[in-house]
């Protein structure tokens, strides 16, 4: 019964991944649940965004203005989402030219985590251990579910995607001995006073550590994130089972005190699961807008406002024979 209820004495088993025994070959030995989920999280979240991108889609002219806006919830939603990131969060860093050439890529680290964090959220595994408990006597049996990336393997395989991604762009935009020079502290540095040429060694060895150390932070605070709130509302969620006793004398004590430990719990419960819906769009966002803020430490800024400096320079101008005109 108390494996039934906590599936498991361990709060920590619900994060855990599980192996499939009849799979343990040489092929397949690191097939997964938390795998599975995975692929089956990517599936989702790729039809889910093709039938956004349909409703997105502009409409006959039959449909009069409303050809021009989305059709159905989800699309409205998804839209709103995808602007806001866009010209609230992503614009003010990347400039427009560069948002546009890695808006793609930012959206579908933001929609493909989430959809993973939410999938975390509904209680597959848990639905499976009681039903293997109720009609086969095997409370531990799982098949699918979990949060993938609580696994920590899953986020070091996207961090690693996103350091290969800032070091495309960094050759991209800085060429090699640009990008040299950004590690040795920037062309100031490395072409101004030769006694500044001591401190370049130091700057170098800072530089190359950052370079790992930024993709691993964010797999690192996704990974604690994830963990740490699913492992927290699997100890509220066990509160009740922990003080069923069996061998209490007072049966109606004994479980008098097991529903009102259980209801408390739950309510808490309930609060969790709603900051655990807040921090699963929050850590998808914080891994894309981190990815973003990365990206534009490379890049070049100054000649970019300058253009747009340039461009302000030039409708003043216009503006002033106009002006001068009337």
């Amino acid at each position: 019964m108390h494996a039934i209820l906590a599936s498991g004495a361990n709060p920590i088993s619900h994060v855990l991944d599980h192996k499939y025994p009849s799979l343990q070959t040489a092929h397949f030995g690191g097939f997964t649940m938390q795998l599975l989920t995975l692929c089956i999280g990517a599936v989702i979240a790729v039809l889910a965004l093709m039938f956004v991108s349909k409703c997105m889609e502009t409409g006959p002219a039959t449909m009069g203005n409303r050809r021009f806006l989305s059709r159905g919830r989800l699309a409205q939603v998804v839209e709103v989402i995808i602007l806001a990131l866009r010209d609230s969060m992503l614009e003010p860093i990347l400039g427009k030219e560069q948002t546009r050439r890695y808006l793609p890529f930012l959206l579908t680290l933001f929609f493909f985590i989430l959809t993973l964090n939410l999938i975390g959220l509904i209680p597959l595994v848990d639905l499976q251990h009681l039903a293997g408990g109720w009609f086969i006597g095997d409370p531990t049996i799982a098949f699918v579910g979990g949060t993938a990336t609580a696994n920590i393997a899953v986020n070091a395989a996207l961090a690693t995607i996103v350091f290969f991604a800032i070091q495309i762009h960094s050759y991209r935009e800085l060429g090699l001995k640009g990008w040299l020079e950004h590690l040795c502290g920037g062309h100031e540095l490395v072409a101004g006073p030769k006694g500044l040429l001591l401190v370049v060694p130091i700057i170098l060895v800072v530089e190359l550590l950052g370079l790992i150390i930024k993709p691993a932070a964010l797999c690192i605070r996704l990974f604690a994130n994830m963990v740490g709130g699913h492992t927290l509302l699997a100890t509220l969620v066990m509160f009740g089972a922990m003080a069923y006793d069996p061998a209490a004398s007072n049966k109606a004590v004994n479980w008098a005190a097991v529903g009102g430990i259980s209801l408390l719990s739950g309510a808490f419960a309930v609060c969790i699961m709603f900051l655990e819906l807040f921090v699963a769009f929050l850590q998808a966002f914080i891994f894309m807008f981190l990815t973003a803020v990365f990206i534009s430490q490379m890049s070049h800024h100054d000649e970019e406002h300058g253009e747009e400096h340039g461009h302000g320079d030039e409708h003043d101008h216009a503006h002033g024979h106009a002006a001068h005109a009337h």
